[in-house]
């Protein structure tokens, strides 16, 4: 049983190494790509099949992200970004536990390289996914108040106390880079360890309870990121006076 923190290269495009999370991410960007499209196809009124169930999952996301925000057309505006967020997350999370994903691959002298790995967790996909929910929060704020309206809560000259609290919160800024990584590679990460260790120790039945455990888990580490991008751009959208 090997343990490693870091994807494993599989390979090369041109100059750029290929992950097996990276691999496994594409695999599921293309899966819904082609999921959506296909689901767009010849829509109805009255929606059956695949329809139905993509319209019930963005019905259900767009009330919750409503109730946060309490203005629908605010929602409307950010409520494409939120929800492709909690979809990629969510289902990167349960692909991540499909058997073969960490126990398929080859041997390179004496270490196993799997083919695939959960893309949540790699600290570099998470790391990705927050710093474009974080630039996007800059971008929504600034065009929601104005840019100096905006900058106003960062650099602030109306006195000291005003100046301190605009450092502060620049400095969160940055450390909502970090918490939004850290804690969904650390959840899933730390699942897939667990799941790795019982299967080694006890195969077969013993995972069984701890697998529905992890897709609880992915769902709501998926949910918690996209909320959280919600409300950090509520705040950022909100004009505030010091």
């Amino acid at each position: 049983m090997e343990i490693s923190l870091a994807a494993e290269q599989i390979g090369h495009l041109g100059p750029l190494p290929i992950t097996n999370s990276m691999l496994l991410s594409w695999i599921v960007s293309i899966g819904l790509i082609l999921a959506t499209t296909f689901s767009l196809r010849n829509l109805k009124s009255v929606p059956t099949g695949i329809q139905n169930f993509f319209e019930t999952i963005v019905e259900a996301l767009f009330n919750l992200a409503n109730s946060i925000l309490d203005d629908e057309k605010a929602t409307k505006k950010y409520f494409a970004l939120v929800a492709t967020i909690f979809i990629f997350i969510v289902t990167n999370n349960w692909i991540g536990l499909v058997p073969g994903v960490g126990s398929i691959g080859i041997h390179e002298g004496e270490k196993f390289v799997p083919l695939l790995r959960g893309a949540n967790a790699d600290l570099n996909t998470t790391l990705a996914l927050a710093v474009v929910a974080v630039i996007a929060i800059q971008i929504f704020g600034v065009a929601a108040i104005g840019t100096f309206k905006y900058a106003k809560k960062f650099i602030n000259f109306n006195g000291p106390i005003n100046f301190f609290i605009g450092i502060i919160e620049l400095i969160s800024e940055f450390a909502k880079m970090i918490s939004f990584s850290f804690r969904l590679f650390g959840n899933i990460f730390a699942g897939e360890v667990l799941l790795t260790i019982v299967a080694f120790l006890v195969p077969l039945i013993a995972p069984l309870p701890f697998f529905a455990l992890e897709l609880f888990v992915g769902a709501v580490q998926a949910l918690v990121f996209s909320m959280l991008v919600l409300v950090f751009i509520k705040m950022a959208i909100t004009e505030v006076s010091h």
